[in-house]
This record gives C-alpha cells, sequence and structure tokens, in this order.
C-alpha cells in the first residue's frame, strides 16, 4: 500500500491508534436513542439497566484478557488519570506508615509528574537509573527499598523505547517488603501476554486508544486485597465503589471492552507479524552506517522501534519525512518541549543523540509495503540530510 498524496505512511501507533471498525460499530451502538444511551447509574427503568449491563460487560472482557476478577477493574479516563489515582491514592492513603516511593527515571509523564507533585506534599521519591537498554533492574529496586516505603512504581513497556522490564522479579520483592507495586501498563495490553492472577501486581494503569479503542477511556487495575487502600482523587457521586466519581461513558467502556477481546484474541498472531515487520524495516534502516538502536529488540514488545541517525537533527528528519511518514521524536505527551527525551537522557544519550532520535511504531494495519515504503524514505532522506549538514552552501540552500 502507498501513501495517498495526503496521507503519508502512520508510523505513530505509540502515541494512539486508529479506533478499529468494529470497536467503531459496538461505540455507535450506544449513543442514540435507538440504541444503549442510558445512564448506567439509572437504576430504576430500563434504559440505565441496559447501560449497566454493557458496562459490566466491557469489565469481564478487559477482566478476561489480563486474568483478573472484573471487581479488581475501574474505569477512568486514560492511563493517566489511572497513574495519578494509583500513585497519590496509594500515598496518601499509606501516608502513616511511610513517605518513601521508588520510581524510574523513564517512567511515563504522567508517573514522574504524579510523584513530583508527592515530593512537594513531603514525600521522599528515589529516582532509579535505567539499565542500559532502558529496562529497570529489579536489583535496583531491591537496593532501593526501606521500611518506610510505601510504593513502587515500574512501567511494563517503556513508551518511547518498546523496552520490558522484568515485572516478575520486581514484583516479587515488592510482595515479600509487603510494599505495593503499580505498573503503568498502557504500551503491554495488546502487546504482551498480561497475566495478574500469577503476575504479583498490585495496581496496573490502562488506556483503550493503544489498543484500536477510543481516546478518553482507560482503567485501573486495583488488586482485592484487605491491606490495598486508596484515598479516592475524584469526587461526586461515588461511582466505581467510590474509586472514582462520574457518570460512565458507556459507549467508550464498550468500545474499550471489545477492543480488548480483539487484541487477546490475535495478540500471538499480532506478535508475530510485528516482529517480521520491525525486522524488515531494521534491515532496510541499518544499510545506513552511524544508526544506533535505543534499546533492546531482544527484551521489548515488536511495534516500538527507537533509532539515533548521528548527524541528523530530529525534528528535521521528521519534517522532512512529514508528507511520506508520521513518525515522533519522543512520547506524544512530551513533544510540546525542545527539550531532549528523558528517557534517552537516562539511558546516557548526549543531547545531539538524543536530538537525533526518532520513534518509529508498527499497528495493526500496518503493511508490508508501507513499511518498506518507509524505511526506503528514512534511508533516502537521512542522506541527503547528512549531505546538507556537510555541505555549508547546501544547507543554506544554495
Amino acid at each position: 500500500m502507498q501513501p495517498t498524496p495526503h496521507m503519508p505512511v502512520y508510523l505513530d501507533n505509540a502515541a494512539t491508534t486508529p479506533v478499529d471498525p468494529a470497536v467503531a460499530a459496538v461505540i455507535a451502538e450506544c449513543l442514540t436513542a435507538e440504541g444503549v444511551f442510558g445512564n448506567p447509574a439509572s437504576r430504576t427503568h430500563v434504559y440505565g439497566w441496559d447501560a449497566e449491563e454493557r458496562v459490566e460487560q466491557a469489565r469481564s472482557e478487559l477482566a478476561d484478557a489480563i486474568h483478573c476478577d472484573p471487581r479488581e477493574i475501574v474505569w477512568t479516563s486514560g492511563a493517566t488519570e489511572s497513574d495519578n489515582l494509583a500513585i497519590k491514592g496509594i500515598a496518601l492513603a499509606r501516608r502513616s506508615a511511610g513517605r518513601h516511593i521508588i520510581t524510574s527515571k523513564v517512567e511515563h509523564k504522567a508517573v514522574i509528574d504524579s510523584c513530583r507533585w508527592l515530593e512537594q506534599q513531603g514525600f521522599e521519591v528515589t529516582w532509579l537509573d535505567p539499565a542500559g537498554n532502558g529496562a529497570v533492574d529489579p536489583d535496583a529496586v531491591a537496593a532501593a527499598l526501606r521500611p518506610d516505603t510505601v510504593l513502587v512504581s515500574i512501567m511494563a513497556v517503556n513508551n518511547e523505547l518498546g523496552v520490558c522490564s522484568d515485572l516478575e522479579a520486581i514484583g516479587a520483592l515488592t510482595r515479600s517488603a509487603g510494599v505495593p507495586l503499580h505498573v503503568d501498563a498502557a504500551q503491554a495490553l495488546g502487546k504482551m501476554r498480561l497475566d495478574l492472577s500469577v503476575l504479583p501486581v498490585d495496581l496496573m494503569s490502562f488506556c483503550a486508544h493503544k489498543v484500536y479503542g477510543p481516546k478518553g477511556i482507560g482503567a485501573l487495575f486495583v488488586r482485592r486485597r484487605r491491606d490495598l487502600v486508596l484515598e479516592p482523587q475524584m469526587h461526586g457521586g461515588g461511582h466505581e465503589r467510590g474509586l472514582r466519581s462520574g457518570t460512565l461513558a458507556t459507549q467508550q467502556i464498550a468500545g474499550f471492552g471489545h477492543a480488548c477481546v480483539l487484541a487477546a484474541n490475535a495478540l500471538t498472531e499480532e506478535c508475530a507479524r510485528l516482529t517480521e515487520l520491525r525486522a524488515r524495516f531494521l534491515e532496510a534502516v541499518f544499510e545506513l552506517p552511524d544508526v544506533k538502536l535505543n534499546g533492546d529488540v531482544e527484551h521489548s514488545v515488536p511495534g516500538i522501534v527507537n533509532l539515533a541517525f548521528a548527524g541528523v537533527d530530529g525534528e528535521a528528519l521528521m519534517l522532512a519525512l512529514a508528507a511520506d511518514v508520521a513518525c515522533s521524536s519522543a512520547s506524544a505527551c512530551t513533544t510540546a518541549t525542545i527539550e531532549p527525551s528523558h528517557v534517552l537522557r537516562a539511558l546516557g544519550l548526549d543531547d545531539a543523540l538524543a536530538h537525533a532520535s526518532i520513534r518509529f511504531s508498527f499497528g495493526r494495519f500496518t503493511t508490508r509495503e508501507e513499511v518498506d515504503f518507509a524505511a526506503a524514505r528514512v534511508v533516502e532522506t537521512v542522506t541527503r540530510l547528512r549531505v546538507a549538514s556537510a555541505t555549508p552552501d547546501l544547507a543554506a540552500g544554495r
């Protein structure tokens, strides 16, 4: 498939995915008077009962995808809200037991900024450096644990690198220490197996728009444990067992649930397909000299590739590619800043190489033809920009 004159190849699926047509059909069923449009909290008539049934069906669909009890799912507006609820909710509920939190320097901004806010409230945060590939070393977590630690928050899949941390090992450590473990799994759902019936994780954040569902809906897994108590961050009508008040968006929740069904059914096949696309893309791009992979192919999900092109400014490269290839220089949540990626800085890249790095992310609707086209355009564009930067007259447009 070749791009149209107005639509470049989309290789920014880590930022967001298009809604799957089958998911869009489910969403549409919950919008109009002929569909399930009622308020799920309306308990006095059939419109509300039908909406509540749809919400609970979706809760079970997500629970089945991650192997947990549906009662452990709390609906939110997205992974950012889920991160805030988990981190602030646990820290504030447990502040009499301690005020120490452990996280890493490569977390999503929703986690980093929540922890920074808690620092302003008198909490102490240990910021772990990542290993060379961007993953968090369980030994680093073990060394940081203290008697007053009340929470550890480590992401499952890094949103810029695609690298996976060893949640089983980290969870075993936190479980042994009696410390809750929160995991941001926004980039993990639908891309790797998540079995919370055995994984020693207490809280896990999700969103729909990374898994071909709608934007504006997410969830927080909260393990059913007597000693696991969260302080709500949003107050109102007491929805979601008092943890997250607000009228539930039936259409978005239903779409999220169906997106989870589709993702779970296709997980093995999709991972194999994306692995092949990644290999195809890297083989072509590595024909260029001085290209560095940021991360680790062996310990990552296959849909995300982060590459540093020495001698080329990343923003200039993206602008030169923009008509043909849609990609990004970092997380979509941080691209408003001109600062180098905090993730790449934590890996030890200097500013020049961090600025020269681009994230390409493949998805369900990415084809081989698109990957081949995009790789060819990257090779051609990087080569041209390097020649221009080495030749002052060309760089000046003369």
